[in-house]
């Protein structure tokens, strides 16, 4: 591996370019994050020294000393940034969601293509530990055939925050902010589905984009089928439902609780240390015994690290791996994400 690092310029120092992507990507051997196009440059300062603070988007995407730029804006900025680097010959990591819809996902993916260059989306619940662990699991085939999966990401947030995610702008919204995990989970597990049906609604008071959804994927076709996937989430559950629950033709599966690295990340931690990445909460493994009787027993937990995403995508710049989100998986996502928008507004489910 070469001995020179990756100079990465990073697009927004708010939430998400301050939490996951900063410290994530710094704790890659061979990734340097070089500058930051931000307004809050004294923080930038503060927290990364050894990064120049530019404050024109422009210069740090056409910069001669930086090999990727990753794009941490807010939504509605991801396109035209994203477009900005590519055209400039930059390898790029946008956000999730992708883009604002599935035109301008195809735009970026062909361009990517033209230019030679590295596009992907960082996607970092692939790399939870109870993602890692359910994927495991099926894996065996100790549950059998899968019939039923319910995904949730619930949350307890009842007053409305000011911040662009809970305005009436574009690429607000829970469906495109935590639709775009959950979804894509699903897609790694199972594949595209048959049809997929979405029902969304504001619930809390004062609220002006969708803060809850739910989902059901319908897999009639394939390896899977019959199966049913629901996909759930909302800001109005002071009860947590499982993070996962599995329901196959030998047992099920049920987790509570999330994977910690966003909680540490918040907490200012970076990544590393014997600790990172454990989930402490274990899940249940019902299982057929003997044919007549049922077993449940804790399993274990796999370690999650977001790093190994940007640990892929450097080795994917240098020619020494795949890329861990290439561009379509990206733009079918963002398909089903449109296609879930479309079934909400008509109340009935669509097929992709």
């Amino acid at each position: 591996m070469t001995l020179k690092p990756l100079r990465v310029g990073l697009v927004g120092y708010g939430f998400a370019g301050q939490t996951f992507h900063a410290p994530v990507l710094s704790a890659v051997p061979g990734m340097e994050l070089a500058a930051v196009a931000s307004s809050q440059g004294d923080k930038v300062a503060a927290e990364w020294p050894g990064a120049a603070v530019v404050a024109d988007v422009g210069a740090l995407v056409a910069g001669q000393d930086v090999d990727l730029v990753v794009v941490a804006t807010p939504n509605a900025q991801h396109f035209p940034v994203a477009k900005a680097a590519l055209e400039a010959g930059k390898h790029v990591v946008v956000d999730k969601p992708f883009t604002l819809d599935a035109s301008e996902a195809r735009e970026l993916a062909a361009l990517a293509q033209r230019k030679g260059v590295l596009l992907s989306v960082y996607q970092n619940r692939r790399f939870d530990a109870d993602f890692l662990t359910l994927r495991d699991l099926l894996a065996s085939g100790d549950l059998g055939r899968p019939v039923y999966f319910e995904s949730h990401f619930d949350r307890f947030r009842p007053e409305v925050r000011d911040r662009w995610r809970e305005r009436a702008v574009p690429g607000a919204g829970l469906w495109v902010d935590l639709g775009a995990h959950l979804l894509d989970q699903a897609l790694q597990l199972f594949g595209k589905p048959d049809t997929l049906q979405l029902d969304s609604a504001v619930l809390r008071e004062g609220a002006v984009v969708e803060d809850y959804f739910h989902a059901v994927l319908r897999y009639e076709r394939g390896p899977h089928a019959p199966l049913r996937v629901v996909l759930h989430a909302t800001t109005l559950a002071a009860h947590a439902s499982p993070r996962y629950l599995m329901h196959g033709t030998r047992g099920s599966y049920v987790k509570y609780g999330v994977d910690s690295q966003e909680d540490a990340l918040r907490a200012g931690l970076r990544p590393g240390g014997d600790d990172w990445g454990i989930d402490p909460l274990l899940g249940e493994l019902t299982l057929m015994a003997a044919g007549s009787w049922m077993q449940t027993k804790t399993q274990p937990n796999r370690r999650g690290n977001y790093v190994d995403y940007y640990a892929a995508v450097r080795d994917a710049i240098l020619g020494e791996g795949p890329n861990p989100v290439p561009p379509a998986e990206a733009v079918a996502l963002m398909e089903l994400l449109d296609l879930g928008r479309q079934s909400a507004v008509d109340g009935r489910a669509l097929r992709p």
